[in-house]
Formats: C-alpha cells, sequence, structure tokens
C-alpha cells in the first residue's frame, strides 16, 4: 500500500488523483480549459494522464534523462508525447506542461530539491518536446487513421476478437513521424482496435542492430553464470575461496599473488592449459579492473610464480589478459591467451596490471570528471553526464544539452581542464555513505547502482598551510582554497593529481542523440600525439604554400577567395558554352503531333544552367512545346523536363515525362528535375517522342 494509497484512505477520496498531491496540477489545467469541476470530473481521464505524466516526466528529466530515441530517453518522450495528446482531447493546443510542471515543483520541491535546482531543464524540455510533437502528431495520427479505417473495412469489431494492427505499421509511424506506440495503441483501442507489440518489438529490433544500436557496449556473465556459480561453491568448499569469492581491489592492488584457481577452456574446465589456448582464469584475489561505469577492463599478464620474482622456475608460463568479467557473484574471470609455457591449476602465480596503460586510463579517467565540471561552468547545471567511455586511447563523454556547442564553448571547456590541470589539484578517494555523499553535494548518476558505501573522487586545490592569524586577516583566501572543483560518487581509477593528465584537448563535438551532445578528448601521451601530428602537417602545409606558419590561416583564405572567383567564371564559361550548343540544337526540334519536341544531352552542366536553357526553349516555344534536357556533370546526372503552359492544360506534365523515360524526380507541372538512376541518356532521350505520343493520342 503505497505512499498515494494511503493518502487517499486519509483523505476520504476514491482515486489518488484526488487527493492535496494533484490539487495544484488539476488548478492549473482547470485554469487553461476553463473547466469547473463537476465538466473536469465528467471527463476525468485526460486531467489524470497529464498530471501523472507530468510529475513523472519532471523526476527524470531532474535526474537527468531527456526526451530521447532509446532506453530511458525514449520513455521520458513517449511519456511527454502522451500527456501532451491527452492535452488536445480537453482543447489545450498550444503548449502547457511546463505550468503544469510549476505546480509539481510547488508539491514537491521542498523534499526534493534537485526539481528546483533543475526546474529550466524540466522546463526547456518539456516545451520542445511539445513543440516537436505538434509538428508531427497530425500528420502521423492522420496515417494511423488511415490503417485504422482499412483495418476496420477488412476486419470488422466483433464482441469475440478486435482487429489489430501490425506492429511493424506501429513502428514505420514512430521511425517516420515520432508517434510512439503507446500513443498508437491508445487511439485503436479507443476505436475498439488494438496494435500488435511483439511484432512492433521485431521491427524495433531489426532497425537497432540494423543503426548499430543493437550492439553490446560491455561483457555479461550470459548463459555461464550458473555454470560459474557451481564453480565458486567447489572452490569454497575446498577452502580456496571466502564467503564473498574472488578478493577485488584494482584500487591499491595492481600486482596480486596467488595460485591458479581455476582454467576454463571453451566453456570446459581443465587441469592445464598450452601455447595459443584461449583461457579463462580464476585467482583468489585480482586488482584488474573490471569494465564498468564507462571505464574499460584492465590488461596485462599472469604469469609463472616462484620465489620472489615470475617466471624462475624452470616451468614458467605467461598469460595475456585482454578482458575481465564478473562471471557470477563472487566469480572474476580474467580472458585471454597463453602465450608461453604450460599453466596448471595449482601453480604459484602473479598478476600483474600493464600499468602504462592504466595511467593513460586514468588520465582520460580523471579529464572526464573535470570536463563534466568544466560543462557545468559553461554550459550550466543541466549539462550532466548521459554516458561515456573512458580508455586509455580517448574518452567520450555523453552529456544533456538541446544543441550543438559552439566553437567559443568548446575552447573555453578546454581551457578550463587545462588551467585546472595546470593547477596540480589533489584527487581525492574516499568512502563515505551514500547517504551522507549525496547530502554534501556529490553528483550521483540516474542508471548507475550504488550501495550504501559508495566512493567519492574530490579533486580539490590542497588545504592552505595557513596560520591562525592569517586565517583571520584573509577568511576568503582559506575557503577558497577549500572549495571542492568536483566531487563524484565513482568507483573507477584515478590519478593523485590533476596535473598528471599531462594536456587536454577536445577532438570531436556532435550529437549522440536528441537532447544528448557528445564530446571526444584525449589526454596525455595521446594529446601529445596529436599535438606532434597535427603540428607537423601544419609545417608541411606552409611549407607547400610558401608561408610562415603564422600565416597560414590568410593563405588559406586567401586560396580559397581565389578559388570561388576561379568556379565563377568557369561556371559563366560553361553557361556560355552551353548556350551556343543549345541554340543550334534549338534547330533540331521535332514535331509529334503538332507537339513542338526537343530531346537532348547537354554536356557539362549543372541543374541551373539547363533550367535556363529550359527558359530558352520556351521562349523560342511559348506554345505546344516539350523539351527534355540531360546533363552529365561531376558524375552525376542531371534531368530537367519542361511543359508549355498549353499542354499542362492537355493534362501533359513535366514530371510524367520524366517517369516515362525512366527517370526519378519531380516538381512543378510546367518544369521537373530528375535524374537517371542507370545513367543512361541516349536510352532515356530515345524514349521522349513516344512518351509524347502518347500523352497526346
Amino acid at each position: 500500500m503505497g505512499f498515494e494509497r494511503i493518502v487517499s484512505v486519509l483523505q476520504g477520496v476514491d482515486s489518488n488523483y484526488k487527493t492535496d498531491l494533484f490539487t495544484g496540477s488539476l488548478d492549473v489545467l482547470r485554469s487553461l480549459t476553463g473547466h469547473g469541476e463537476k465538466e473536469m470530473l465528467a471527463n476525468f481521464t485526460p486531467y489524470r494522464v497529464i498530471c501523472d505524466h507530468v510529475r513523472s516526466a519532471a523526476f527524470l528529466i531532474a535526474d537527468g534523462v531527456v526526451p530521447g530515441n532509446a532506453k530511458r530517453n525514449y520513455v521520458t518522450r513517449m511519456i511527454v508525447r502522451r500527456a501532451a495528446r491527452f492535452g488536445g482531447k480537453i482543447g489545450l493546443n498550444e503548449p502547457f506542461l511546463a505550468r503544469v510542471a510549476q505546480a509539481v515543483i510547488d508539491q514537491y520541491g521542498d523534499f526534493y530539491p534537485e526539481l528546483e535546482k533543475n526546474k529550466a531543464t524540466i522546463f526547456d524540455n518539456l516545451t520542445r518536446e511539445e513543440i516537436r510533437f505538434a509538428r508531427t502528431v497530425e500528420s502521423g495520427t492522420a496515417h494511423l487513421q488511415n490503417h485504422l479505417d482499412n483495418l476496420r473495412a477488412q476486419s470488422p469489431v466483433t464482441n469475440h476478437q478486435l482487429p489489430i494492427l501490425d506492429g511493424h505499421i506501429a513502428f514505420d509511424l514512430y521511425a517516420t513521424y515520432g508517434l510512439p506506440f503507446e500513443i498508437s495503441r491508445d487511439i485503436a483501442r479507443e476505436q475498439g482496435m488494438d496494435v500488435e507489440e511483439e511484432s512492433y518489438n521485431e521491427a524495433k529490433e531489426k532497425h537497432s542492430l540494423a543503426s548499430g544500436g543493437g550492439k553490446a557496449m560491455g561483457k555479461l556473465g550470459g548463459d555461464d553464470a550458473e555454470y560459474f556459480a557451481s564453480l565458486l561453491k567447489d572452490l569454497q568448499k575446498n577452502k580456496k575461496l571466502g564467503e564473498h569469492g574472488v578478493e577485488y581491489d584494482p584500487y591499491t592492488s595492481p600486482k596480486a599473488k596467488g595460485e591458479v584457481l581455476a582454467i576454463v577452456v571453451g566453456g570446459e574446465a581443465v587441469k592445464s592449459a598450452s601455447f595459443g589456448e584461449a583461457v579463462e582464469v580464476i585467482l583468489p584475489k585480482t586488482g584488474f579492473y573490471i569494465e564498468s561505469g564507462g571505464q574499460v577492463d584492465d590488461n596485462g599478464y599472469i604469469r609463472s610464480f616462484s620465489g620472489s620474482t615470475a617466471g624462475e622456475s624452470g616451468s614458467g608460463w605467461e598469460i595475456e589478459i585482454t578482458a575481465m568479467r564478473r562471471a557470477s557473484a563472487g566469480v572474476i574471470v580474467h580472458i585471454g591467451e597463453v602465450i608461453s609455457g604450460q599453466p596448471k591449476v595449482g601453480d604459484p602465480c602473479i598478476a600483474e596490471v600493464d600499468m602504462d596503460r592504466r595511467h593513460d586510463i586514468m588520465r582520460n579517467h580523471t579529464a572526464t570528471h573535470l570536463m563534466h565540471a568544466a560543462l557545468h561552468k559553461v554550459l550550466g547545471e543541466h549539462a550532466r553526464q548521459a554516458g561515456s567511455l573512458v580508455a586509455p586511447d580517448r574518452l567520450r563523454f555523453d552529456f544533456n544539452h538541446p544543441e550543438a556547442m559552439t566553437l567559443d564553448q568548446i575552447e573555453r571547456v578546454e581551457k578550463i581542464v587545462n588551467d585546472a590541470v595546470a593547477a596540480d589539484m589533489e584527487v581525492v578517494p574516499k568512502l563515505k555513505s551514500r547517504e551522507d555523499a549525496i547530502a554534501e553535494g556529490a553528483m550521483a548518476l540516474f542508471g548507475e547502482k550504488y550501495g550504501e558505501t559508495v566512493r567519492t573522487i574530490t579533486i580539490a586545490p590542497p588545504a592552505l598551510d595557513m596560520s591562525v592569524e592569517e586565517t583571520v586577516v584573509h577568511p576568503m583566501a582559506a575557503v577558497e582554497h577549500q572549495h571542492k572543483y568536483s566531487y563524484e560518487l565513482c568507483g573507477g581509477v584515478h590519478l593523485d593529481r590533476t596535473s598528471d593528465v599531462g594536456a587536454f584537448i577536445i577532438t570531436s563535438e556532435s550529437s549522440a542523440a536528441a537532447g544528448v551532445r557528445r564530446i571526444e578528448a584525449v589526454t596525455g601521451r595521446g594529446a601529445y600525439d596529436l599535438i606532434a601530428r597535427r603540428f607537423k602537417s601544419a609545417k608541411q602545409a606552409a611549407a607547400l604554400l610558401s608561408s610562415a606558419l603564422e600565416e597560414l590561416p590568410a593563405k588559406v583564405t586567401a586560396l580559397q577567395e581565389e578559388q570561388i572567383e576561379l568556379r565563377k567564371q568557369i561556371a559563366n564559361m560553361r553557361r556560355d558554352s552551353a548556350l551556343n550548343t543549345f541554340n543550334l540544337m534549338l534547330e533540331d526540334v521535332q514535331t509529334v503531333n503538332d507537339v513542338m519536341v526537343l530531346a537532348v544531352e547537354v554536356p557539362n552542366c549543372d541543374a541551373d544552367t539547363l533550367r535556363s536553357l529550359a527558359d530558352k526553349f520556351r521562349e523560342k516555344h511559348p506554345k505546344h512545346g516539350v523539351c527534355v534536357l540531360v546533363s552529365v556533370h561531376e558524375g552525376k546526372s542531371t534531368l530537367i523536363a519542361t511543359v508549355t503552359e498549353d499542354m499542362v492544360k492537355k493534362g501533359i506534365k513535366a514530371g510524367d515525362i520524366i517517369q516515362a523515360i525512366g527517370g526519378k524526380g519531380g516538381g512543378r507541372p510546367n518544369l521537373a528535375q530528375g535524374s537517371l538512376p542507370d545513367g543512361n541518356a541516349a536510352d532515356a532521350l530515345a524514349k521522349v517522342v513516344k512518351a509524347v505520343e502518347e500523352k497526346v493520342k
């Protein structure tokens, strides 16, 4: 029995929506519709849906989940659009959801401060989504209605079985017009029909795989989780592992000694493995990081160990580790290949993380936190993380923002991060209770699972070594120095100081999804390599242009202007040449059933030139004329058809001529443009006379 039901009992009403939890939202809606309470209750469903959906959307957006096309973002889009549609049912055809959201914030904001904090983002996303939906809903629902009408005609509604619309059609309506499945289903059910969900999901999955959306981002235990759970029980029974399974410490133990507890080859446990075999290895403990929170797996080696160094025994062996996974609760598996010797179960060994690669990852992860904070400073608090990748060679960061960043904004973010790197700030990990960390302002990410105890990463200047007297004289200096630059919940590995990042360069800014932007960047060695490559390219370009590096932009600009001018001259020359050629071609006009027909190929003309030639034809033959022109220019065919106005009145249209000769395209009745898919101009032009003959019969 949830909170709302308890409130409805206490307040003596027969619906959650009649409690004072929804009073403010309902009052706003009634003020917008002009309905009285009785009128509202007589048609209560739209009011109920709108209030419920706006509240859900407000909380989702406050948590960083903006309307989009996939997963949780799709859920947000669907409920916003459904609320907007029900608004139309009570006469609300202009954006109104933000005003309802204000009532939600007024009601819940004291207890959920993130609503008030992200108020502007909530209003902005709701209104933007309403406007987007308004652009598509009329067309989308009209097409849906056509399908439903056809379905009703083919399968009349009976008491025994509802006519069901194919889910592939519903997905086409979403993919083409942005009409969510749930809305299509609502409309169908309102008319005594339904939409088939299974085929909708099949179409969606097929589309996702075709566009790359179905590719897995991480590794899962999969069907072998039960097998590894059984293996864990055996190891625990034999006292090889404790109650919690494999010890996992990626923070302080990049080298871990132990014995080989299990080797799995091809899904089966074996006693030993040979050179070249792909293996999965279980050890008592490990310092290898398992992919999580966007940070990739560690790589490294497991080597036989005897005494104080690895590989001293004559039976030395080595496994190269290229991936990690948590196969089941308590079981961490090292995935790799035997590159020397024959490892055996029971062999003493040492597992060692590739620390050069790990340091590259750490640079990118710490830089990700610095950039997150910089985005807040430049774009605002709404620019919250919506996904990330932390790899050794680059970082990728998705964040909520409705539009592309300007060049100035990108440069400001880059500078802020590099200033933070140069400030040599401390990066301090600390375990805290989740409740305390959130209360202190630590940033948590929507969709991440956190336990009662969390790991926090604080990036801040070192504490000032100030005397009591200095603190009294300069109190603000002490406070400023203690200010946290960044404070996030994070289980990843990080540097000790920001200066170890080295350098930070943004390589791209692009769209990741609707309302979500993506930045890619490099640090450390990757940044140095990028700087070196770009500097080398710049020097080579300067040498080719006989220019100093500083003069390169001006030199390139001058060349571009010169190129534009030369292209204009060439275009004019081609136009003059085409006109001279066309004047001669005008003498070859054929007469077909009293219609003047010209069908010719004019070399090296663009569409503008062909249109001007078509105008020339109509000037000479203002009546009873049909002209078809083809040109192949820069590898592309362009087809122009023109028909005089008296021919249009007789039912001959330029677009029909294009279709009749095998072209694709369209336009106005008297002038159409297209192309020839097969590029065969001669065959197409040969069909013009026959096409005209058939049209003027």
